[in-house]
């Protein structure tokens, strides 16, 4: 009996397990899915490294917002034994000078101990759907995860982020089979990003999530989770096509 793969999930800043609670779940029969701790370190040369040490020879990867980021990272140092690799609403670039001072800002905002108003803010005006900035219980999902990773990992997280090289060149060099997610109203990574990032890399396949803002795995957790399962079984064609858009469940 073939043994099922392995995919690896890397969350975003401030985020833990929980941030792809469905997909261990659902994916279970498709995969062995693991989801790596990316806050132990403060540069995204360590973290891939540490990633790369706990991962079986050849896996899967999937990463969200930094967890993208750092795949990237891990596809640079180790493409050979990546089979799979999924982008979910992240960004290739380096960080621009508006997005340093803010997270500068955020950074000493944390030490003065305000990490749960940060989360609150940042929830509030760019993470989620304007719709499901309403739902209670996904807000309190959002800041438990924010309270599990706490202030060390978020400064591991945004130092490592502030320092990180400009990835678009490398993406035509990427050559497995590469899904490309992205929520329709995702103001922290646009979907912009993601439309150059599935022309540049030779295998990839864009999907857009209606109704989705930056959290894609938790605001709409039964597509991304579809998507995922596709993804993983080899299902459609992937290389370069238009954009597969999909509606929210409802």
């Amino acid at each position: 009996m073939m043994s099922k793969p392995t995919l690896l999930l890397l969350p975003g800043t401030l985020c833990d397990a929980t941030l792809f609670a469905h997909q261990t779940a659902y994916l279970a029969d498709t995969a062995l899915c693991v989801v790596a701790d990316v806050a132990r370190f403060d540069t995204l040369e360590a973290t891939a490294e540490d990633v790369l040490r706990q991962a079986p020879e050849r896996f899967a990867l999937a990463g969200l917002s930094y967890g993208g980021i750092v795949a990237l990272e891990i596809m640079r140092r180790a493409p050979q034994r990546v089979t799979h690799l999924a982008l979910l609403n992240t960004n290739p670039r380096a960080a621009s000078e508006e997005v340093k001072a803010r997270q500068q800002r955020f950074v000493g905002m944390a030490v003065l101990g305000e990490l749960r108003e940060i989360t609150t803010d940042f929830l509030k005006d760019m993470m989620l759907h304007p719709d499901h900035r309403r739902d209670q219980a996904l807000r309190q999902r959002v800041l438990a995860m924010a309270e599990n990773i706490g202030l060390a990992g978020f400064i591991n997280q945004v130092r490592a982020q502030l320092a990180r090289p400009d990835s678009t060149p490398f993406l035509a060099q990427i050559p497995c089979p590469t899904l490309v997610l992205c929520g329709r109203e995702d103001q922290v990574c646009p979907l912009a990003l993601h439309e150059d990032m599935a022309q540049r890399i030779p295998n990839a396949r864009l999907v857009i999530v209606e109704h989705c803002g930056h959290l894609s795995t938790l605001e709409q957790p039964e597509i991304v989770t579809a998507a995922l399962r596709d993804w993983l079984r080899g299902v459609g064609i992937w290389q370069p096509t238009p954009p597969l858009k999909i509606n929210a469940y409802r």
